[in-house]
């Protein structure tokens, strides 16, 4: 199975809230920011993606209805300072948007990656200064304080919104270093298998600790019962079956993948 199943999710989602007994048209309505398309956690084709799961049964469980708006990160922090969110995904406080932020609700797992041809062997976040550098956008704020002086120091450092980018520049020699969340790589590499090799031998450097991501909140309520209903899901083992429906998704799509080493 692949993450592409999540297409067929809706009658799997439907039976794990079947205690759900408010009609969704009856639920008040969230307008819900969530990133442009990022398989597995955000897939605009199908209107589904791990994060658009999660935070979608999850607010439904609370008693909401969510309306979907999709845009690049920066957008979507200048939409809601706007007012035209209710709440966005994913973030955390260290943004320092002024928000309420909920109970994490799932880890990313960020990873420097670069040919195997370059012989690049970093020892910590310092070692990418120097180096041709291109990260997902709000990577500088997102990652911690030493990758944000090295983010600001290295004039070779570059974000990009289209995630799918990063990894055709990397396979393209255009590059050093990626810097990507790793199941966003692996399932990018899906999509571009036919564009490029991307066969070549890698190095993933596994630099960063996971991040864990929160909701922002334009309400303490909304925020509040969005963390009892999470605290539900997790209980009752429907979010263990959410993350299933894309196959365990930090190993998605290792057989298109060659060995990459530390």
């Amino acid at each position: 199975m692949s993450w592409f199943k999540a297409i067929f999710g809706g009658v799997l989602a439907t039976l794990i809230c079947a205690d759900m007994s408010q009609a969704q048209t009856s639920q008040p309505a969230l307008r819900v920011g969530f990133g442009l398309d990022k398989p597995p956690y955000v897939i605009m084709a199908t209107g589904r993606g791990l994060d658009v799961d999660l935070v979608t049964e999850t607010l439904s469980l609370a008693g909401y209805r969510v309306e979907a708006v999709y845009a690049p990160s920066e957008r979507l922090y200048l939409m809601f300072g706007a007012g035209q969110l209710d709440a966005f995904a994913a973030t955390s406080a260290i943004s320092e948007v002024p928000a309420f932020y909920s109970d994490s609700y799932i880890q990313y797992h960020n990873v420097a990656i670069s040919l195997d041809s370059r012989q690049l062997d970093p020892k910590g976040i310092a070692d990418l200064s120097g180096h041709s550098v291109v990260a997902f956008q709000r990577a500088r704020q997102m990652l911690g304080t030493e990758f944000q002086a090295m983010s600001e120091r290295n004039t070779r450092y570059l974000e990009l919104a289209q995630t799918v980018q990063l990894n055709l520049m990397l396979y393209a020699g255009r590059v050093d270093y990626i810097v990507t969340d790793e199941r966003i790589f692996r399932a990018r590499n899906l999509a571009i298998s036919g564009e490029t090799d991307i066969t070549q031998p890698l190095r993933v450097h596994r630099l960063f600790e996971p991040t864990s991501y929160s909701v922002a909140f334009a309400g303490a309520e909304m925020r509040d019962r969005f963390n009892v209903a999470l605290s539900t899901l997790r209980g009752r083992g429907a979010y263990a079956q959410i993350l299933h429906r894309y196959d365990d998704p930090l190993n998605t799509a290792t057989v298109s993948l060659p060995a990459a080493q530390d």
